[in-house]
């Protein structure tokens, strides 16, 4: 018999065991629970028979507790590498039928393996985590391993992108690693996360809560803000994963894929002239207007549950992903208040990270006043998307639809903070304040001496009005470049874009800035 056709029962013992995980029993019980395996979920992910497995046969070197008779082949994760739509991805599986997907040192070396290959070899990393936390039997020796992984997300950031799925629970040091992440997806009742589960909380505080309210995926996804997606199961969850990778790099020396559009990027958008109400305070739904722009009007969401007075999302103009950023008037008339500073502020940091160019939809009327919002630190916070907007070298093209307010104006990728492109539609307001509240300040004596105070009032807001509720004055100084038709901002973007695509900008020699945190 040739070699070729050699048979190696021993291997093929080994190999089934492996792929058995903690076996029949455990495999089925995960089923029952909604959940699929480590190994579907990576069959989900990965194009088909892509996947290249490492460290199949590592287990455990833990001799306590009779740990040396409960050695399982893998110890609960499978790592590797494969294919997303023919673009390199390495991945590791949690899996939670081996002593419930509880790391251990060798566990964690199998982690840092994948994750020191995939910042080499410059391409994304997926975390599939389902896990109950650090393995209690180790020790430090867990501890020690999570902080490993820890300290390669870190020295990760900013170079590959790093995505996390929560497929079950996650707790404790666990949380960190996905945390540390840019993107985190949940499946609704199936996953949570949380530092301290309900039982300790009850016994600290007294409170009770159940894990779904603790720490669920629509708790993140809605008042944490931990969680950037969220899908009713595991399949679901994993191709809103695929789907994202689409608009990303490889890596941060890489531009993201540009693909084929049957969108013609010199379209007219009609629609846009009359979808903007003239009126400034009354709502409309900003997502309206970016979907009439984007490629095949497609914006796909990030945090779309959290502070909805802001958009983030991903979409492409000619077939280019961009980052978008964008007020949402329809919701707390899209003012910025801590929430919407924060979610901003991040999503802008990753696009200027992975050379996403950022456009920008600005309809606000400033910050969110309030006591609450000043004691929770409004000050420190919206100073982020201020830093993150300054910092960003990526090309910045700005669209103010209708109002731009105070501080809010500026913060919003204005010229005076290097944005590279500023429209503005013919009916914007650029001002220091509304004109109602303006007259109050800079006409109060004469409208105090008025003797028909109302009419006085009113000629002052018209007076006030017709000077800045237009966009005449910044486009006089520079700070617009051109006031432009609204059916034409698809056509105006795409060719800003082209005109960016060789944009080159280095921030001062540093070791790094210190933004606000």
């Amino acid at each position: 018999m040739s070699r070729d056709h050699q048979a190696f029962p021993e291997l093929d013992a080994l190999n089934e065991q492996a792929l058995l995980g903690g076996g029949q029993a455990r495999i089925d019980k995960q089923h029952q629970g909604g959940k699929l395996t480590a190994r579907e979920r990576i069959e989900l992910l990965l194009d088909a028979g892509s996947f290249v497995e490492m460290d199949r046969f590592v287990t455990h070197r833990c001799a306590d507790f009779d740990m040396q008779s409960q050695k399982v082949l893998g110890d609960g994760v499978v790592t590797g590498h494969g294919t997303v739509d023919g673009r390199r991805v390495f991945v590791f599986a949690q899996d939670f039928t081996v002593f419930g997907g509880s790391l251990s040192a060798a566990y964690a070396s199998k982690i840092t393996k994948v994750m020191d290959l995939a910042l080499k070899v410059g391409a994304p990393v997926i975390g599939l985590n389902d896990s109950g936390g650090a393995r209690i039997q180790e020790g430090v020796e867990s501890l020690a391993g999570y902080a490993e992984i820890f300290t390669r997300n870190v020295l990760s950031s900013g170079v590959v992108p790093q995505l996390s799925a929560i497929l079950g629970p996650c707790a404790g040091g666990a949380v960190y690693s996905p945390a540390m992440t840019d993107f985190i997806f949940m499946v609704e009742k199936t996953s949570y996360m949380f530092i301290t589960g309900p039982d300790v909380i009850k016994t600290v505080t007294h409170e009770e809560v159940s894990k779904e309210q603790l720490g669920g995926a629509s708790a993140h996804a809605v008042k944490s803000g931990v969680c950037h997606f969220t899908a009713p199961d595991d399949a679901a969850c994993i191709a809103q994963i695929r789907h994202l990778l689409g608009f990303l790099p490889q890596n941060n020396l890489e531009d993201p894929p540009r693909r084929a559009s049957a969108d013609p990027v010199d379209r007219l958008v009609p629609e846009l002239d009359t979808l903007v109400p003239v009126e400034s305070n009354k709502p409309y739904d900003m997502t309206r207007v970016i979907a009439a722009v984007v490629d095949d009007g497609e914006l796909f969401q990030v945090q779309e549950q959290y502070a909805k007075n802001i958009v983030c999302g991903f979409a492409r103009i000619g077939g280019r992903p961009v980052g978008v950023v964008a007020n949402q008037p329809a919701f707390l008339a899209g003012v910025l208040d801590i929430d919407a500073s924060l979610k901003a502020a991040r999503f802008v940091r990753f696009c200027d990270c992975f050379n996403l160019p950022i456009v920008t939809f600005v309809d606000v009327p400033g910050f969110l006043p309030g006591v609450e919002q000043e004691h929770r630190g409004i000050i420190t916070h919206g100073a982020k998307l201020l830093f993150a907007y300054v910092e960003a070298t990526v090309p910045k093209l700005t669209v103010i639809t209708r109002k731009a307010y105070g501080g809010a104006y500026d913060v919003m990728s204005s010229k005076h903070i290097r944005g590279d492109v500023n429209f503005a539609f013919p009916n914007a307001e650029i001002a220091v304040m509304g004109p109602d509240g303006a007259v109050n300040i800079v006409y109060k004596n004469q409208i105090e001496a008025a003797a028909d105070k109302e009419q006085a009032r009113r000629a002052f807001v018209e007076e006030y009005r017709a000077k800045f509720a237009n966009p005449a004055k910044a486009a006089a100084l520079g700070f617009i470049d051109e006031v432009i038709y609204p059916r034409d901002t698809r056509r105006r973007l795409a060719a800003s874009l082209d005109m960016l695509a060789t944009k080159r900008l280095s921030n001062p020699p540093r070791k790094h800035g210190n933004i606000p945190l």
